[in-house]
């Protein structure tokens, strides 16, 4: 009998409990002895990103058992490859593509919290001079994806000036004060960093969200709005270090919240402009010291008809629109906001005066209209715009809002670029077996007049120009990447700078100026 027990409690041992080495493993106590200490252990990201699912989204779910066993390169991800079995990879892959069990939480205490003014901002003075002797107008910042730095380009000499390592995957442009001596960057994870032009150097940073979309400046350089996909939220910040003035939870009437797609400024109106992923709207949110005139006289009215969300400071203007519009870009005069809609059939265009739409115009697919740019053509002005779905690049008149041509490419692009010194727009093909080529489309003809093949096989994108509209810069999307400069004229290659995945490049002069060839 003394044997059949013993005989039954090595079986019991052998087959239950930690020691069998194929139990399934507890996905949160496996991460954290493994993953909390860089990544926060409640997920929301630490030295390292934030692993939530709606974080992931640059990383496919099969891919990530991979960046686990193998490491990242360049970064501070670690192999455990070794450490770990196949069955705790796979664990913890689907455990950070899992939404936790309770919504996380960044509201006040947490943003409040997470704020740092560095030494250089009490160093820094109104006075100060650049600390290089190259054009502070012609300098451009590089964003490297492919190991999270930037690297500040001197325009002149098309030679770094600095490189400095940034915030995880820093999203959309980068913003500049107007006078370009300090620019804020958004990072995928919340942080929003504000970096002195001239010192070259960190004043501050805060972490306004967990996963953030874009950032704006005030056209007076006394605020930042940052727009966040989680938690639903507009956040308002000091310019000045970054501090918190004000959360704006994004919902509506019947307290449906939103993601928020983009937030930009309008100078003239001197407002944030905000596109919500989730709600048939568009909010106007006033940051001038008396909102009045930039309501037109009408708050009365707009609080009535338009859902004006709060009176006083930094009052919502709530537009209703008969579709979801995700991202937007404004004409000249900001009286108009061109979007896209959901209903991949159309576009729409919002008059920011009466606070409706007023057209739809001929864009099917998926256009890019975060990229998109205008240009004086015959005796009207024409917007233009690439398309993430189908290969064409669509022209649109802005008087009538009518389409003058579609110009077929050799596939979906990303970016459409220009200058208003240049003859030319390049477009890149950035999705399918071409996204090798870059089209020249000539602005007067409206023809392709050169398609160019800077690294056959490697991704090319993101063409900026030179302050004077001379050299023409390309990325080359690729971890042993480059920056190619081209003459704008002639369209030949002048020079090529070694980059780890350089997705944007941003030259100060024609965003502080906002060229009309360029994004805002």
């Amino acid at each position: 009998m003394k044997r059949i027990v013993l005989a039954c409690s090595t079986f019991l041992l052998l087959t239950s409990g930690p020691a069998r080495a194929d139990a399934a493993p507890d996905a949160p106590k496996l991460f954290q002895s493994q993953c909390a200490r860089c990544h926060g252990d409640n997920r929301l990201g630490a030295m390292g990103p934030a692993l939530l699912p709606e974080n992931l989204h640059r990383l496919r779910k099969n891919k990530a058992a991979g960046v686990i066993a193998n490491g990242l390169p360049a970064t501070q991800m670690p192999a455990f490859g070794k450490k770990l079995t196949d069955t705790q990879i796979t664990t913890l892959v689907d455990y950070i593509y899992s939404p936790p069990e309770h919504p996380p939480v960044w509201g006040e205490k947490e943003i409040r919290a997470s704020h740092i003014v560095y030494p250089a901002a009490e160093q820094a003075s109104p006075s100060d001079k650049p600390v290089y002797d190259a054009d502070p107008l012609n300098l451009f910042l590089v964003v490297e994806a492919g190991d999270h730095h930037v690297t500040v380009l001197d325009g002149d000499r098309l030679e770094p000036i600095k490189r400095f390592k940034s915030r995880f995957a820093l999203h959309g442009g980068p913003k500049f004060s107007s006078t370009g001596r300090y620019v804020y960057f958004a990072s995928r994870d919340g942080w929003i960093t504000k970096y002195d032009m001239y010192r070259l150097e960190v004043i501050a940073e805060i972490r306004a969200g967990i996963n953030t979309r874009n950032a704006a400046v005030s056209a007076d350089d006394r605020y930042v709005m940052v727009g966040n996909y989680l938690p639903h939220s507009l956040v308002l910040l000091d310019a000045k270090d970054l501090s918190l003035i004000k959360i704006i939870d994004v919902k509506d009437d019947f307290g449906h919240s939103s993601r928020v797609s983009a937030v930009y400024t309008a100078p003239p109106r001197q407002s944030f402009v905000v596109a919500l992923k989730d709600l048939k709207e568009v909010w106007e949110i006033s940051y001038a010291d008396d909102p009045e005139p930039v309501y037109n006289g009408l708050m009365h009215d707009y609080q009535l008809k338009e859902g004006l969300a709060e009176t006083g400071r930094f009052p919502v203007r709530r537009i209703r629109l008969n579709d979801y519009l995700d991202d937007f870009f404004f004409d000249p005069s900001y009286e108009h906001l061109i979007g896209a809609a959901r209903n991949a059939r159309n576009g729409q265009v919002v008059n920011l005066l009466v606070g409706r739409k007023i057209a739809d115009i001929d864009l099917s697919g998926m256009p890019h209209l975060g990229s998109g740019i205008t240009w004086k053509y015959a005796d009207t002005r024409v917007l233009a715009t690439p398309n993430l779905k189908d290969g064409v690049v669509t022209i649109i008149d802005m008087h009538n809002w009518k389409t003058i041509k579609k110009i077929n490419t050799d596939g979906p692009g990303f970016f459409l670029r220009s200058h208003e010194n240049t003859p030319y727009a390049w477009v890149d093909v950035f999705v399918g077996p071409h996204r090798d080529e870059v089209h020249v489309i000539d602005k007067k003809t409206l023809e392709i007049v050169k398609t160019l093949k800077p690294v056959p096989g490697k991704t090319s994108g993101h063409v900026e120009f030179t302050r004077d509209g001379k050299k023409a810069l390309l990325s080359i999307w690729e971890k042993d990447g480059a920056i190619i400069v081209y003459d704008a004229s002639t369209l030949k290659e002048i020079k090529r700078l070694p980059m780890s995945k350089p997705v944007g490049k941003y030259n100060v002069y024609n965003k502080i100026t906002r060229s009309e060839g360029t994004s805002h």
